[in-house]
Order: C-alpha cells, then sequence, then structure tokens
C-alpha cells in the first residue's frame, strides 16, 4: 500500500503570515498614521484605543487565524521557564553589551559626532516622565502581550512545524527588532547600537519558550522587568541601573551555575 502523501498545511502557513502581516502593520502604524491623517491622533493619543490598535488588532487577528494552539503550554513548567529565561537573558545581555561595545569603539574610529545622538530623550522614557510609577507596573502588561504575540505566536507557530528552532527564533527576534521604529527615527545612524540589545533580548526569549516547552509567564515577566528597570530610572536613576544590571548578573550566575553542574564525559577505558 502506498502511504498517503502528509497533509500540506500552506493554508496554515498562510494564514499565519497574514497575522505576521497584519502585526507588523499595526504596530508600526502608531508611527506614521498620525502623521499622515491628523485626524487619527485622537485614536493614537488615547491609551485604550492606542493599546487595542497596537497589540489588540494583532492578537484577534492571530486567535482567529492561527488559534491558540502556541499559546497551549503557556504556564507549564515555571521553574524550567525561570531557570532557562535567566540564562538566556543573562547571557545574552551580555553579549549585546560586548556588541555594543565594539561597535561604539567603530563609531569612536569612523564618525565620532553619531554616538552624541545617543544623547537624544529616549521617546519611551519621554512619555512615561508624567507618572513613571504607572509605567513601571504597565511594563508588565506589556511585556505579557508582546510576549504572547513575538514568542507565543511569531515564534511558536514554528515550534512543530521547523526542522531547527534556531530559524524561527532569529526570524521572530529580527521582526521584534524590527517594529522598535522609534529607536531608528531617534537616534539615526547610531540606532545600529541598540539593536542589537533588541534582537538578542527575543532571541532569549524565543530560547526560554523553546526550552522550556513553551512557557510564555516567565518571559513576560522578564520581558516586564527589563522595561520597568528603565522606567524605574524616572524616579531613581542609579537604583534603575543597578536593578537593571543585578537581573543581568543573577542570569550570568545562573548560567554558570549550569554550566559547572554539567555532568562529566565519560573516562574511555582503555
Amino acid at each position: 500500500m502506498i502511504p498517503a502523501p502528509p497533509r500540506r498545511s500552506d493554508g496554515a502557513v498562510a494564514r499565519y503570515v497574514a497575522g505576521v502581516v497584519i502585526t507588523v502593520v499595526a504596530i508600526l502604524s502608531q508611527y506614521f498614521v498620525p502623521e499622515l491623517w491628523p485626524a487619527t491622533r485622537v485614536v493614537y493619543g488615547n491609551l485604550p484605543c492606542d493599546l487595542f490598535v497596537v497589540y489588540g488588532i494583532p492578537v484577534i487577528s492571530f486567535a482567529v487565524l492561527v488559534g491558540a494552539g502556541p499559546l497551549r503550554a503557556w504556564a507549564s513548567r515555571i521553574g524550567t521557564a525561570a531557570v532557562e529565561g535567566l540564562r538566556w537573558y543573562g547571557l545574552l545581555s551580555v553579549l549585546a553589551l560586548v556588541i555594543v561595545l565594539f561597535l561604539a569603539i567603530g563609531y569612536e574610529i569612523v564618525d565620532p559626532a553619531a554616538l552624541k545622538l545617543l544623547n537624544r530623550p529616549n521617546p519611551a522614557l519621554t512619555q512615561a516622565m508624567g507618572d513613571p510609577w504607572f509605567w513601571v507596573g504597565f511594563s508588565f502588561v506589556v511585556g505579557a502581550f508582546e510576549e504572547t504575540i513575538f514568542r507565543g505566536w511569531i515564534y511558536g507557530f514554528w515550534q512543530s512545524r521547523a526542522a531547527s528552532w534556531l530559524t524561527p527564533a532569529i526570524g521572530s527576534s529580527a521582526i521584534f527588532a524590527g517594529v522598535h521604529l522609534y529607536y531608528g527615527t531617534t537616534y539615526g545612524i547610531a540606532a545600529p547600537l541598540i539593536f542589537p540589545g533588541l534582537f538578542l533580548l527575543g532571541f532569549a526569549f524565543a530560547a526560554t519558550y523553546r526550552f522550556s516547552g513553551g512557557n510564555l509567564v516567565v518571559v513576560a515577566l522578564l520581558h516586564g522587568a527589563n522595561d520597568a528597570t528603565a522606567f524605574y530610572t524616572l524616579i531613581n536613576s542609579t537604583l534603575g541601573v543597578v536593578l537593571h544590571y543585578v537581573l543581568i548578573f543573577v542570569g550570568v550566575i545562573v548560567a554558570v551555575v549550569l554550566y559547572a553542574r554539567r555532568p562529566s564525559p565519560p573516562i574511555p577505558t582503555i
């Protein structure tokens, strides 16, 4: 008997692609739609309406087009996810710092004036100056939305489909970094110093999702904590920075402990 050919998933992939396109357009719309059509500022200038456009439309689109499959293990293996999350967050944050250091040296050699562009105010922090405590707490809401969308659906769709987890992790992390368009428009030619950190942050969360079997709780909390420390610098600049690097340090310690506890390879017998 000739075995039946595997069922094609072209339809599922097409719906997934549609969800990704809708998500990218919805998120990026906040940067260009109010400029092109000033009347829409009443929507984008209102937090609930803005949240619906930026996060609500992607969530609804993926829920309809892809379904809840990639989210089913959202609370699974909390302990494993915490360990994996801290490990990947710590290691890749250090890698991001190293990359930024080398890029900064390159800028210093080629175009030192470009580094001064980094003194421009961060738009997200500027928006939060009126009520920084609200944004410290709200960071965890944003983290939950973004991780559900980017790791849950955009990366998680490929969890059981891709031959290697690395390709969709790279792709989803690139999309995650790319939709933070305001860094490019704010810092201009100095923006390449920002985007490696965003890409590696997304990759760390994708790896956590992968090695925890689909947990989204931990990555949402880590994402929220990462953003919250930035907003906390508006309240106490020194402590905000310290808390950010303490989180990275804890992640590196977890990684070192895990490495040290690896089973030793067997000694070959003669």
